[in-house]
């Protein structure tokens, strides 16, 4: 067997390798619903918001504000070349490219906000895929020439650099998607790197035109692994010359092996795919238990709280009213009561509670609650969204086979009045 088959058989099997990579992705990108920073939960999740910093970085050659920039600056180079051949017959070669000469960036974390609150993203280790903010090429004449760049030229260089700058601004709408964790500071979500995350991708295009690319990709691996099992017979007849030459009955096993590769490529695709998408879908139900949980749980502490400080703060009212009485009773010119008892309690009830502002607390109680309905509502969109998703896919064609023979089963929406638990009772003493 020509050794370029066995070269365009491996090379056509990595063409595969990278179409179903770019199929994984697309189906992630395609099947995950978007969240809202206020609703994020821990694992992989989808967001879209403008980017914002509270500490800005300024970018190298722009200076713009933004979140994270990358520059470089390549000069030109040029020269001939004149080399003797093996009958002492010299032959002249032009030689020309660009050098990278200064190169550089910076990136910080930053927050994504929509409507609903802000979530702070890490992008170091993610795939980022930025803005144009500079580009221009120009002589030593211009003044950028050496203002932001070694002084030194390179050898044989033709005095022409390009400045290329890109950067996420400030304000710029994103798509993010990644692995959302528990901040190590506060109680909040953050998204970061993970080794065990598909993917973590930062990106100032939309989700339609990053889902549109990787499909461009997909078929692109797809066509040139079918070329390159095609093409190693093609090399092996018409440029090795064998003294057997290949049979026609080559191309079609082939075409018919690539062809069964990438069918059980495919079925290995979907089907961890929709195994994936499955345990989202058990993890969004979980996570509505969870968000109902936390209402029974942190609203009765919270009540109890507010009523502890209702009570005390009560009490000393009650204290400085009997207090106030009692020098009012009091006779012009007549000694009046002892307060002596009185004001060691006082002095403690001061000093133990300094701030008794029971109207603060029940502001924050009424915070707590409604914030704690908006993320029980966020849990069921997130459930309706994904499950939507899934039956989805367990209905159109091809996926639809193979669900069958997983035996997998759509499942049923929430509506607004399912799932219920009893409400917490909100009963502050008077």
């Amino acid at each position: 067997m020509s050794i370029s088959i066995i070269i365009g058989g491996l090379f056509s099997l990595v063409c595969l390798i990278r179409a179903f990579s770019f199929l994984r992705h697309k189906r992630l990108i395609d099947d995950l619903p978007t969240s809202k920073t206020l609703g994020v939960f821990i694992g992989l999740v989808e967001l879209k918001g403008t980017a914002e910093s509270e500490a800005l970085l300024t970018s190298y050659l722009s200076e713009i504000s933004c979140v994270l920039y990358k520059w470089k600056v390549d000069e030109h180079w040029s020269r001939t070349v004149v080399t003797t051949g093996p009958k002492g017959v010299p032959t002249t070669r032009h030689e020309s490219g660009w050098k990278t000469v200064a190169q550089g960036g910076q990136s910080a974390p930053f927050y994504l906000k929509d409507e609903s609150g802000v979530v702070r993203i890490i992008p170091e280790g993610a795939e980022i895929e930025d803005k144009e903010v500079f580009d221009k090429t120009c002589k030593r004449t211009d003044p950028l020439y050496f203002t932001k760049c070694p002084q030194n030229e390179i050898a044989n260089s033709d005095h022409q650099r390009r400045f290329h700058e890109t950067a996420i601004p400030l304000h710029a709408n994103l798509y993010v998607m990644g692995q959302a964790r528990e901040r190590p500071d506060v109680v909040a979500a953050e998204l970061a790197r993970d080794k065990k995350s598909p993917i973590f991708l930062i990106s100032t295009r939309t989700e339609k035109q990053v889902s549109y690319s990787h499909g461009r990709w997909l078929w692109f691996w797809l066509v040139l692994g079918l070329l390159s099992a095609i093409g190693g017979i093609l090399v092996g007849n018409l440029v090795l010359k064998p003294i057997t030459p290949v049979g026609g009955q080559w191309y079609a096993v082939a075409i018919v092996g690539f062809l069964s590769v990438m069918a059980l490529g495919w079925v290995w695709a979907v089907y961890n795919s929709l195994v994936g998408l499955l345990q989202r879908v058990r993890q969004g139900w979980s996570q509505v238990g969870i968000q109902l949980k936390r209402r029974n749980d942190l609203i009765s502490n919270l009540v109890q709280v507010v009523e502890g400080y209702s009570t005390h703060e009560r009490e000393l009212q009650e204290l400085v009213a009997k207090l106030r009485q009692q020098t009012v009773a009091t006779p012009t010119g007549v000694q009046g009561p002892d307060y002596a008892g009185v004001m060691p309690a006082l002095r403690v009830t001061v000093e133990r509670y300094p701030d008794l502002k029971a109207g603060e607390l029940f502001l924050k109680l009424q915070k707590e609650l409604v914030g704690t309905e908006e993320r029980i509502a966020l849990a069921r969109d997130y459930f309706n969204g994904i499950a939507t998703f899934y039956n989805t896919r367990l209905e159109i064609v091809p996926d639809r086979f193979l669900a069958k023979m997983m035996r997998l089963q759509p499942r049923i929406l929430m509506t607004a009045s399912d799932f219920e638990r009893a409400p917490v009772k909100v009963q502050l003493i008077s």
